[in-house]
């Protein structure tokens, strides 16, 4: 059950409508889980210095079990959330950061328990 967070300092209009949606799409494609299981939060607007400039800039949360929990992995889900987001936000590569955090299946609560008992 991975969670994406996007926040940027892009105001909302400045984003595609489907944003939300098509990271998603992408997350579950770049992860290797269904849609259904993928949870996305997109933040725009935000006041944000990145590396020390207040140009736009992105950045993005990734927490997972099993799938952010080796550099060999995240190397690649790197390169490819940030080819999705410089094609959909239009930002360099050098505006967008990513932090993975592996999670454990005692993390996350779900139908009034967590997913180690489901």
């Amino acid at each position: 059950m991975p969670f994406v967070e996007l926040e940027t300092s892009l105001p909302a209009g400045r984003l595609p409508p489907a944003l939300a949606q098509e990271l998603c799409s992408a997350t579950a494609d770049i992860l290797g889980k269904p849609t259904e299981w993928i949870n996305v939060t997109v933040r725009s607007g935000l006041p944000m210095v990145l590396l020390g400039s207040a140009e736009p800039s992105a950045q993005l949360f990734v927490s997972s079990v099993d799938m952010v929990n080796t550099a060999e992995q995240n190397r690649g889900h790197s390169a490819r959330f940030t080819d999705f987001l410089t094609a959909q936000l239009g930002l360099s590569p050098e505006r967008i950061l990513i932090r993975f955090y592996p999670m454990e299946p005692w993390q996350i609560g779900k139908h009034r328990t967590v997913m180690t008992f489901l």
